[in-house]
């Protein structure tokens, strides 16, 4: 049994870590299209900041569960 709850924690982890990095590529190109824009509208300054805040979100929960991208690389 407790092999089987290591093994689906460790699955759970890795989706982590795969949800934390796609929000962060996410994020940054929205920031990287709200600064290069001569006038960044109200919608894509809110869609930077969730993008941002869903990515902090995650990072916490990863420092909650004490997992290091470092043990996860494939």
């Amino acid at each position: 049994m407790g092999r089987k709850r290591k093994r689906k924690k460790r699955e759970v982890d890795e989706l982590l870590l795969d949800a934390i990095f796609s929000i962060e590529h996410e994020w940054k190109q929205i920031k990287s299209i709200v600064n290069q824009s001569i006038e960044p509208t109200f919608e894509g300054k809110s869609t930077e900041k969730i993008a941002q805040s869903k990515y902090l979100f995650l990072l916490r929960e990863a420092k909650h569960r004490k997992i290091s991208a470092i043990r996860y690389s494939k």
